[in-house]
């Protein structure tokens, strides 16, 4: 029974580790071999194994030399042998880096970390989001899942690609899913509104079912599938064609003299929504009498969400109830 878990253990260590521990194991020898040849010369066993090292790796300091024609016939022995074993490990380790960095660029690492953001669908909206988090949190580490790209040559940190099917269990758990702090689900551009929705859709389910409480946003292209994402899970669903029709239309009206797009763009890069519970203290006060209190604190008051309704800009004389929520901004 131990042969065989030492046999196994064996083969599952990798080779790299075999090397060094066969260096490791190689060197003391050929040290205790030359302290036992030359005593004098080599005192304790650990300069002779000062020696094999530096033999072995054909540095050859003459801190240390063999005097005996024993002590010599060794050290032409490790430098046979030795010399070659280091020399093959350093070749092995520089192979094992190389192989690493490219199965990286290829996707086929798993991510070790937690807390971290994962994004399904990697395009030029995709990497314009990554661009705005590594600006404004440096620190955050980031997953792409995408099965459409051989490889990602996307070169800032930090960022770990992952080349797969975001519906299938073995791909999401290489993206560390449990211990995700947010996820976004991209529509693809290449497929039709339909088959974007339903493959969002899809992702959407596999995502929750491995993580009931992350945060999935989700974009949908098809006002009617908007349900369906809500149903399978989508904690905020992105409506990019209303959202962009909406500022299209803004920009073709006449009688505006604005520029909705460019000021949406720098407003959003500038600044960040936040939803605060209204304070005991404003509760029975007015729209108007709630806005300074929040003005001292550098937030931005633009309206108030109560239930499910949207009240943006509402009459100063509109009376605060208990359970709505704030909408403000702030400067990032």
């Amino acid at each position: 029974m131990n042969d065989r878990f030492l046999k196994l253990l064996y083969h599952r260590v990798p080779n790299i580790l075999k090397l060094l521990l066969l260096v490791l194991i190689t060197i003391p020898i050929f040290g205790y071999l030359i302290h036992v040849m030359e005593p004098e010369r080599f005192p304790t066993v650990f300069e002779g194994a000062w020696w094999a090292l530096i033999t072995g790796a054909t540095v050859g300091y003459g801190d240390y030399i063999p005097g005996t024609i024993l002590g010599k016939l060794l050290a032409a022995f490790l430098i046979l042998s030795g010399g070659g074993l280091i020399a093959f490990y350093i070749a092995s380790l520089s192979t094992t880096v190389s192989k690493r960095e490219k199965q990286s660029q290829e996707g086929k690492l798993a991510f070790h970390g937690e807390n971290h953001y994962i994004f399904v669908g990697f395009n030029e909206r995709t990497r314009r989001l990554v661009d705005l988090i590594i600006r404004h949190y440096s620190n955050k580490k980031i997953v792409i899942i995408d099965r459409s790209l051989d490889n990602l040559s996307y070169t800032k940190l930090p960022v770990h690609y992952i080349k797969g099917n975001a519906t299938e269990d073995d791909i999401l758990h290489m993206a560390k899913i449990e211990d995700a702090a947010c996820v976004f689900v991209a529509a693809d551009n290449q497929k039709t509104d339909y088959e974007s929705d339903t493959q969002a859709i899809l992702t959407t389910i596999a995502i929750r079912g491995n993580n009931p409480d992350v945060p999935v946003v989700s974009e949908i292209l098809s006002e009617k599938q908007i349900d369906n994402a809500a149903r399978a899970g989508a904690t905020t669903i992105i409506r990019s064609n209303d959202f962009m029709s909406s500022l299209f239309f803004h920009e073709l009206d006449p009688e505006v003299q604005a520029t909705p797009f460019e000021d949406i763009y720098h407003l959003l890069t500038q600044q960040k929504f936040i939803h605060q519970p209204l304070p005991d203290s404003l509760i029975g006060k007015t729209y108007v009498e709630a806005v300074t209190p929040f003005l001292e604190k550098g937030y931005m008051v633009i309206g108030i969400l109560r239930g499910k309704d949207y009240m943006l800009h509402p009459k100063i004389t509109c009376v605060l109830e208990e359970k709505d929520i704030v909408i403000c901004m702030v400067n990032r």
